[in-house]
């Protein structure tokens, strides 16, 4: 007889090797989904101290699910800006999101139903994940790992953080009017670090929001803001790159 052919798709097969360490994938999720679904509390809290209710935070954070853009929206609307101009804020914020979707079809390569659920996780964390693991199988693990343990305990979060704000009367009396731009910052500070031209793109971007904050409505100077974002489109050559002697020259 012969032997049963294999169903799987050849360009899903896993290469031959040693078998992927699936507990280090997992591991790396839950590490990731459960530090930063604390973050959770936070935004609760700046969604109340905004004046947000707390089924209304909850209901942007199981639908939103993507911190960064939440805490916009919500900075927009304490700091006075119109609902529209928020949620224009935060889908702009939220767009690199899509790009992380491109990088993800192909390595996850989800169909059917399931791509509607795996697009709802596509975030920075889940990504980052991810794209960090040896191969094709250990990825999925690590994503859906990350984004299971994280949409769980960033709304569980986010309920207990808006319910404690919320009995408190008056957060801003106790401080907590900081939290939404403290996180904010936390979120974005290791892009901050990370190179030349994120170091320019948030420089530019600081200096063209405090010079329209004082003649635009509140919100408005944040996405002006992201033309610096073009500053990245431009080619900075490093003059001073020593020229390596191989090149020009064919491989030995």
């Amino acid at each position: 007889m012969k032997a049963t052919e294999s169903t799987v798709p050849p360009d899903e097969q896993e290469p031959p090797g040693p078998a992927p360490d699936r507990s280090a994938a997992v591991r790396d999720g839950l590490g990731v989904g459960l530090a930063v679904g604390v973050s959770g509390l936070a935004f609760g809290a700046a969604a109340i101290t905004a004046g947000v209710s707390v089924a209304q935070a909850c209901v942007l954070s199981l639908i939103a699910f993507t911190g960064a853009s939440q805490f916009a929206l919500v900075g927009v609307i304490g700091a006075g800006g119109g609902l529209v101009t928020g949620v224009l804020g935060a889908v702009l914020l939220g767009g690199r999101n899509a790009l992380y979707g491109l990088r993800l079809a192909d390595l996850l390569r989800v169909r059917g139903a399931r791509r509607l659920l795996t697009a709802h996780g596509v975030i920075d964390e889940t990504t980052a994940v991810a794209t960090a693991q040896p191969d094709r199988a250990t990825a999925r693990i690590g994503f859906y790992t990350t984004a299971i343990s994280l949409y769980i305990t960033w709304n569980l979060g986010t309920l207990l953080g808006a319910a404690g704000a919320a009995r408190l009367g008056d957060p801003e009396a106790f401080g907590l009017d900081v939290l939404g731009p403290a996180v904010f910052l936390a979120l974005l500070w290791p892009r901050l670090t990370a190179g030349r031209t994120e170091t320019r793109v948030a420089a530019g971007a600081g200096v063209i929001a405090i010079a329209t904050t004082p003649f635009l409505p509140a919100g408005i100077p944040v996405m002006v803001a992201a033309v610096a974002a073009l500053v990245a489109l431009v080619p900075f050559r490093n003059r001073a790159r020593p020229r390596n002697r191989s090149e020009g020259k064919g491989t030995s």
